[in-house]
């Protein structure tokens, strides 16, 4: 295919930090702001049951203090009205086990694959019957979603999958698997759909980051939410941001519109109003997926 070479869609990085803050008491290695508003003990985000006001810890919800034995009440759910899940990084697995396939797969494959994954609007690809025009613009939309997960360099899918394991489990725990994985896809698509939109018709783009750059901006909005020291997060999204614009060869539009996506799409998720939460999460995803089809 006769185009610009793919640019990558950068590696964003992850760190910790912050104030000294309590640790969660069912999990001593995870620190947390928020305590059972029963016991008052503090509760990290897997820990933590939404109650009719604050959280409760899961050994309060059992013994139904408080709560009247209401059977919905006894239902341990996270942050945004997820169900609480045994293995809590069990997507974030998924998605990295995904990604490291496809890897191999391309790489086994060659660069015909890779070619015929890849997001580009319009290019001209050349055979030895004559060639043809290609891309999204043709009717190839699965490109748009086929472009999240590859990646043609080492260094390129290592950071990537690393910052998908460091924000991934934090918020899949705190929003539960189907909110996460809505995320997640949304934030790639809507990350695809900005690059279509604006980038040159014929520069090829791929990579995981326009989806990771998603789990940032959530990260940021989790944190705000649970009163967390937001410095570290915005350091870290600030020279993400500094390296997007930058380094060359870095598809930029995917990174802008992933970060906007994941943070309209936590907004929705986290402040939610506990009586309309379902709804209004609902909502939000569907007014994302809708603004990244028009």
């Amino acid at each position: 295919m006769e185009q610009q070479p793919p640019a990558d869609r950068g590696a964003p990085g992850a760190s910790g930090g912050g104030e000294a803050v309590p640790t969660c008491y069912r999990h001593p290695d995870r620190e947390t702001g928020i305590r059972c508003t029963r016991c008052e003990r503090p509760i990290c985000t897997e820990c933590m049951v939404s109650a009719s006001v604050g959280f409760q810890c899961p050994e309060c919800v059992r013994e139904g203090s408080g709560t009247g034995h209401h059977p919905a009440a006894s239902r341990p759910r996270t942050l945004a009205g997820g169900s609480i899940a045994a293995d809590p990084r069990l997507i974030t697995k998924i998605l990295i086990g995904v990604n490291l396939v496809v890897f191999l797969v391309v790489a086994a494959a060659g660069t015909k694959l890779l070619d015929d994954l890849t997001l580009v609007g319009r290019a001209w690809a050349p055979s030895p019957t004559g060639g043809s025009v290609e891309g999204v613009a043709e009717g190839q939309w699965y490109r748009l979603v086929t472009s999240m997960f590859l990646h043609q360099e080492v260094l390129h899918i290592a950071f990537n999958m690393l910052g998908l394991w460091w924000l991934g489990g934090p918020l899949e725990a705190a929003l539960g698997r189907v909110r996460y994985l809505a995320l997640y896809l949304l934030s790639g698509l809507a990350g695809s759909a900005l690059t279509y939109l604006i980038a040159a018709p014929n520069q090829g783009s791929l990579g995981a980051s326009g989806a990771v750059f998603g789990l940032l901006g959530a990260t940021a909005v989790l944190m705000r939410r649970m009163n967390y020291d937001l410095r570290p997060v915005l350091v870290l999204l600030a020279l993400n941001l500094l390296f997007t614009f930058t380094w060359g060869g870095i598809a930029w539009e995917a990174h802008v519109g992933g970060l906007v996506a994941g943070i309209v799409i936590a907004i929705g998720m986290v402040h939610a109003p506990r009586e309309r939460r379902t709804a209004v999460q609902a909502g939000t995803c569907a007014l994302v997926l809708a603004a990244t089809v028009v």
